[in-house]
Order: C-alpha cells, then sequence, then structure tokens
C-alpha cells in the first residue's frame, strides 16, 4: 500500500473562555459588562495555512520555538483537533508518539497495555501477541511489565511507548520529542531502530528540538513560527535559517 500525507490550507483555532464558572458577584458583572455580550469568550488561530505533501520515504522535521505549534499540528494531524478549514488527507496506518502515556490504562500492567495499544493503532490480538515479547524485549521492561504502569517511571512509560510503536512496523511514525525520555543507552538503542524503519521507506515526521536529530535522520524539513510554515528545505538550511532568524532575533528582542 502506497503511503501519503496531503494537508491543504489547514487552519485550526482555539477558544478561550474567562472564567466560565463565576461566582454569583461577577455573574452579575458579566451579565451587565461587555464580557457578557462577548461571551467571556476570546478566540485565536494556533495553526494558520498549512500545507504538507509527504510520500513513501520522506522523513520530515519540525522546527520552532516553544508555541510554535508544532506539537499541535501533529495533533491535528492524527484527528485530536480537527481543522476550522483545510484538508488533511492521510493514506496508510499512523503509529503516532506524540505525548507519553496516550492510550494508557495506568490501572492495567504493561503488557496489558501493549494489546491496548496494538488495538488503537488498529493491530489485531493475534497480531500483537505474535510481537508482545519483541516488544518487552526491546523495551527492557521484562521485571516491571506484569506492574500496573501507574508505578511505571515517565522514562519507563517512554521506552514502553516508543517500543509498542517501533516494534510494530509503523507505515507511517510520528514521533515528538520522545527521545526526551530514557537513558543514553535506551536513546542510542531507539536511534538505531529509527534508522531501521527510515529504511523501510516510511513517512516519518519528527519534532524536536535536538536539531542534530532532525539533520541525522530527516531529509526535509521545515521552521514553524507562531503557526505559519515560514520556511521548507533540506535539514541544514532549515537548522540554519531558525538559528539566525528565529532564535537569533527572538533572544535580540529580549535583550
Amino acid at each position: 500500500m502506497t503511503t501519503a500525507i496531503n494537508i491543504e490550507n489547514a487552519c485550526l483555532r482555539f477558544r478561550i473562555y474567562h472564567n466560565p464558572t463565576p461566582g454569583i458577584k461577577e455573574a452579575v458583572v458579566q451579565y451587565f459588562s461587555k464580557k457578557h455580550r462577548s461571551g467571556g469568550m476570546k478566540e485565536f488561530n494556533v495553526l494558520k495555512d498549512i500545507n504538507i505533501s509527504l510520500k513513501g520515504g520522506d522523513r520530515l522535521g519540525i522546527i520552532g520555538l516553544n508555541g510554535a505549534g508544532k506539537s499541535t499540528l501533529l495533533k491535528m494531524l492524527v484527528g485530536i483537533y480537527p481543522p476550522l478549514s483545510g484538508r488533511i488527507h492521510v493514506q496508510g496506518k499512523m503509529t503516532p508518539l506524540i505525548e507519553l502515556g496516550t492510550g494508557f490504562d495506568y490501572e492495567l500492567s504493561g503488557r496489558e497495555n501493549i494489546y491496548l495499544n496494538g488495538a488503537l493503532l488498529g493491530r489485531s490480538y493475534k497480531q500483537m501477541k505474535g510481537l508482545e515479547q519483541q516488544v518487552i524485549d526491546f523495551s527492557e521492561l521484562s521485571e516491571s511489565i506484569d506492574l500496573p504502569i501507574k508505578y511505571y517511571s515517565s522514562g519507563m512509560l517512554g521506552r514502553l511507548a516508543f517500543s509498542i510503536g517501533a516494534v510494530v512496523d509503523p507505515e507511517i511514525l510520528i514521533m515528538d520529542e520522545i527521545f526526551a525520555a530514557g537513558d543514553a543507552h535506551f536513546v542510542h538503542k531507539a536511534t538505531g531502530r529509527l534508522h531501521e524503519i527510515l529504511n523501510t521507506s516510511q513517512i516519518v515526521i519528527l519534532v524536536s528540538h535536538v536539531l542534530k536529530q532532525i539533520e541525522d535522520l530527516c531529509n526535509q524539513a521545515i521552521v514553524l513560527h507562531k503557526g505559519l510554515i515560514v520556511a521548507r528545505g533540506t535539514p541544514k538550511e532549515m537548522i540554519d535559517f531558525y538559528m539566525k532568524e528565529i532564535v537569533h532575533l527572538e533572544l535580540e528582542s529580549v535583550n
């Protein structure tokens, strides 16, 4: 099956509600004030005119400051946030590793969560049964795999989440700072596994503040700034642009 992602003119808007549960006094004041007439709500655009086209073999790095909209873009892509306008078309099964613990049931054991997450990723019980031991071995959690994951550290959760996503051979892998969790040994092993996935010509989208990872693992990149794609090109070109045009100017404005 051919994998592809096409995002066309997608926009996303959030709403902020000011004091949605006011006291009696505040409610009366709001009723007779402009706040009441405006609904006590403010809308703002989080992502604007996003256009991305990817095919099998593409590895896209997304670079930007905190608050630029990088993680939000991934969540819009996987359907957590539907776009206000525009179109998103995905061909292929997505494996999102965008937030530690997403899809986990903290009362269940690590082993049970392997099957739960496998089902969320569209894999059958039989498929996950065949992959169970590989996930456990890769995560190096054999001694803790039958404990409820509410007792896991954030590093252990990250290792389990990455292992499930990486072992099931995803067609489209979406990652958000997943390497931030785990010790140096696991990060090295996970990076090696990701290189194996890249060699199978699947689509990979990576958000990372570690720019060396973007340069090493991706063949194209975009710079996201205040919800807009302000530049796109090779990873090296985009890293240089980001450091000179975004980071440098941001530091100058602070000073």
